[in-house]
């Protein structure tokens, strides 16, 4: 694939709502650039209305091009957050840079930060003539302007040759429904915004512990460098949504920030990045956690397992890394795997190297697998012929002399699959996991947490209605 047609390939996929319709065509996009600290991220907030791009009072936070939803008006619209574009950058802030630059080449409109505090700079010059020679309409946000004093000092930026500079202040929400404004008039048109429509791509929300791989895996999946890949731990902070075509449909993945410890003892952008790593799973049907498979398994790797299983998602476990793993340990390995992953033996696994692509294309099968364990429904009738024929088979213990009794079951909802069973007495919980065993081995679910709660019924003292408890 050529430059022209993997610029164009992104082009369609930032454009792409999560909520959009077919008939809905794709959404303009407006890429907000700037150099690093001088507020992109809080004007980003400020424009979609809720704290999704981390912030922090020190440059370099946002490292990928990060698109959100945005509305204004009830006009329908694409941000793209970027990381600072410095011209004389070099290293890591280099890809940075060209990761903003690419975003100056998906974008229909380009709203350029610039610090008015400071005034413009010898870099802000040299991308205001990279935004000039781009032919797409430019807005100049003049950002950090708190008073009316400091509006005089913006109009100075006029020497950048881009217009007039539009005074903001994305911290205050001074003038920045104004700048919203100017913004429209730049867009092109787009649908009304229309609220509750579903549909749309699945949602796959990669997670893992930092430097695990994640980033290589979707730039892997995406047949591109997406997003930012380096040794360095905790290259992604933001949730990095990826709109990718696999197996003949489009799936959502989310890239997200590497869960490295506890919350509590997590400080600054790091803990906004693990909150925005939450969102990310509690939007995401699907979770692929990645785990390197050179290494033994860790407490992290564990806590992350548990995380996606109090979520309710479907999940996939993907061991990276796997051709770094000789013959004789992989034997070994497998065991251990069976043993501290005694808590979800239900999870598909597979063997993956993001790095070479090995058998990555045994990732689309498992998720289509689980997200079908995920959202499967047992007919009620079914599912009390099934008890009736296992209580019959193997009773529930007794308890305090009575043996309980299940009197009906129904599955509750789906998403993920829950049961309650109807008792005349409380069941075990050994019973009750047993149950949930044999619910997977009759109907499947391989792939998706289930859950078995009770409704116990006893009939009150002196007759009367059955009490619930």
């Amino acid at each position: 694939m050529n430059t022209g047609d993997w610029v164009e390939a992104e082009f369609d996929d930032l454009q792409i709502s999560e909520h959009d319709d077919d008939d809905s065509g794709p959404l303009p996009v407006v890429a907000i650039v700037g150099r690093p600290n001088v507020g992109k991220s809080t004007l980003v907030n400020r424009i979609i209305g809720r704290r999704e791009a981390v912030v922090e009072d020190v440059p370099g936070v946002t490292r990928d091009r990060v698109a959100y939803d945005a509305n204004w008006r009830g006009r329908r619209f694409t941000v793209v957050d970027t990381g600072g574009w410095d011209p004389d950058a070099t290293g890591m802030n280099l890809r940075i840079a060209e990761q903003a630059q690419v975003a100056v080449q998906l974008a229909d409109v380009i709203l350029f930060v610039v610090d008015a505090t400071v005034g413009a700079t010898d870099a802000d010059e040299i991308v205001g003539s990279v935004l000039r020679q781009s032919g797409k309409p430019v807005i100049l946000a003049a950002n950090k302007v708190d008073n009316q004093q400091l509006e005089l000092e913006a109009s100075g930026l006029w020497a950048l040759g881009l217009g007039e500079p539009y005074p903001v202040s994305a911290l205050h929400g001074r003038s920045s429904g104004d700048l919203l404004d100017i913004v429209l008039d730049a867009l092109p048109e787009t649908p009304e915004l229309k609220f509750g429509e579903q549909g749309g791509p699945h949602r796959v929300a990669l997670l893992g512990k930092p430097n695990v791989g994640k980033s290589s895996l979707l730039n892997k999946l995406a047949g591109e460098d997406r997003v930012l890949v380096d040794p360095m731990a905790g290259t992604t902070r933001d949730p990095v949504d990826e709109l990718i075509e696999l197996g003949g449909k489009p799936w959502r993945f989310v890239d997200t920030a590497g869960i490295r410890r506890r919350d509590r003892e997590l400080q600054g952008a790091d803990f906004y990045a693990a909150m925005r790593t939450r969102a990310a799973l509690d939007k995401a049907e699907v979770a692929v956690v990645l785990i390197d498979a050179s290494e033994p398994l860790t407490e992290q790797d564990l806590r992350i397992i548990g995380l996606v299983i109090e979520s309710g998602r479907a999940m996939v476990v993907a061991f990276n890394k796997w051709d770094l793993v000789d013959e004789d340990r992989r034997y070994y390995l497998e065991k251990e795997i069976d043993r501290q992953l005694v808590r979800t033996p239900w999870a598909l696994r597979v063997n993956i190297s993001a790095k070479t692509g090995r058998h990555v294309d045994r990732l689309v099968p498992a998720l289509e697998k689980a997200l079908d364990s995920w959202t499967t429904r047992v007919p009620t009738s079914r599912l009390n012929a099934f008890l009736t024929e296992l209580v019959q088979a193997t009773p529930p213990p007794v308890r305090g002399g009575k043996q309980p009794k299940i009197l009906f079951a129904t599955q509750a909802s789906t998403e993920p699959p829950k049961f309650v069973l109807f008792t005349s007495g409380w069941l075990e919980d050994t019973y009750r996991r047993f149950i949930e065993r044999r619910l997977r081995e009759e109907f499947g679910f391989a792939g998706s947490p289930l859950e078995v709660t009770m409704k116990i019924r006893e009939k009150r003292k002196g007759g009367g209605s059955p009490a619930k408890k």
